[in-house]
């Protein structure tokens, strides 16, 4: 996973409080990314897991490398 480094652009109230942000169009499509990513992972996080061992044999057995 690459590290995004962020750049924003803060649009603040007449107090100075933070209420806005504004990011690159790049910047704000790579953190949809990762949000989709982590649902995903959060989606499957009780699903069983296998050995990396035993996975590399399904694929073999499968063909697939």
């Amino acid at each position: 996973m690459k590290t995004i480094e962020l750049h924003p652009h803060f649009i603040t109230n007449e107090a100075g409080e933070r209420i806005s942000v504004i990011s690159s169009v790049e910047e704000f499509q790579e953190l949809l990314e990762d949000l989709e990513d982590l649902a995903i992972v959060a989606e499957r996080r009780q699903e069983p897991t296998i050995s990396h061992e035993h996975m590399v044999s399904d694929l073999k057995k499968d063909g697939l490398i």
